[in-house]
């Protein structure tokens, strides 16, 4: 993102602070419900443990691997090259989050994986809400644990990107707009 062009610098702004409060947003919703069974006599010692164990895995497999690993670095990625493109479609820009995330101008196999991400998890997101606590918070608290890393995770790549380095993340272009 170059100083000299100031709409450029809005453009992935708005790309990664947009897709930022998609995720942020999903996770201000489930930490009351994710913390409830922390209370003290709500869950047994062998719910504790599973809760402890879930946060770790999912620490890892939706955290690092998920979000650390593919989506943060095809957030930033995308989000600079529409910055860069001369005269992008203005329904891109308006988009730009949506863009960034693979859900539009991508190439076919992104945008089915990602929708098809989007819809397994409504319905997961559905499906858990039908769990008595301490068993929905055991699995919110896990998702939170995931969504806070993927969280770090677009903040680290956004500012590696604003020093200088570009981001790992494959750009999923359709063929006919590869750079």
């Amino acid at each position: 993102m170059s100083p000299r062009h100031p709409v450029r610098g809005w453009v992935a702004a708005w790309a990664i602070g947009g897709a930022f409060l998609l995720v942020a947003r999903a996770l201000w919703r489930i930490v009351p419900i994710a913390v409830e069974p922390l209370r003290p006599g709500a869950m047994t010692p062998a719910q504790a443990a599973l809760y402890l164990t879930w946060l770790v895995v999912n620490v890892y497999v939706e955290g690092i691997r998920g979000f650390h690993r593919r989506f943060s670095p095809r957030v930033v990625a995308r989000a600079l090259y529409l910055a860069r493109r001369p005269s992008p479609p203005l329904w891109h820009v308006l988009l730009a989050p949506f863009f960034a995330t693979g859900l539009i101008h991508a190439s076919r196999r992104r945008k089915i994986t990602s929708w098809t991400l989007i819809f397994v998890i409504v319905g997961l997101v559905l499906a858990v809400r039908t769990l008595e606590q301490p068993w929905r918070g055991i699995v919110d608290g896990g998702v939170v644990a995931g969504l806070a890393v993927g969280l770090a995770s677009l903040l680290l790549h956004t500012a590696r990107a604003v020093a200088g380095r570009e981001p790992p993340g494959p750009l999923d272009l359709p063929e006919s707009a590869e750079p």
